[in-house]
């Protein structure tokens, strides 16, 4: 993203952190169901959402980002996100809004976001006294657990 070219982005909320993700990668913002719980996957994979007739893998952004576990309350939303061709849920506590954000606004993530964090950061932007986590959502799963997530739909679309 460059300052000339600012970017839609859907803002939610984790907690008190604020996120964001291009408005180009969210398919849909869905209130909040509870998953069809799926055995042997990873605890941050909460299980998968019937979706326009296919079966969503649903990721707990708070267990991904190792942030302490929250309720369901009424705001909690589901976000779809399309991650290359494939559609990947996440719980997240919040919709903020939906904003401009300018390359000019957005710092490169700090050094000390290594491994998988630095993978998924565009950067950090500031909002008056808040601080915007911006997201490349293509990136919060690795190639391998989209295969796998790819894989568990199919079974579970197969046999639901």
């Amino acid at each position: 993203m460059t300052a000339a070219a600012p970017a839609q982005v859907v803002t939610f909320r984790l907690g008190d952190d604020l996120f964001a993700a291009d408005i180009a990668s969210v398919e849909r913002v869905l209130r909040h169901q509870v998953p069809r719980p799926v055995p042997k996957l990873p605890p941050w994979i909460v299980g998968v959402v019937d979706y326009r007739e296919r079966v969503v893998p649903v990721i707990d952004l708070r267990e991904r980002f190792e942030l302490p576990h929250a309720d369901v309350t009424p705001a909690t939303r589901i976000l779809v996100f399309t991650v290359e061709g494939h559609w990947v849920a996440a719980v997240v506590d919040a919709v903020v809004e939906v904003t401009a954000l300018s390359g000019a606004e957005l710092a490169p993530p700090p050094p000390l976001f290594r491994g998988l964090a630095a993978e998924y950061l565009c950067g950090i932007a500031r909002r008056g006294e808040r601080l915007i986590v911006y997201l490349n959502v293509a990136r919060i799963l690795t190639a391998t657990e989209r295969l796998v997530l790819g894989e568990v739909a199919d079974v579970v679309g197969a046999h639901g």
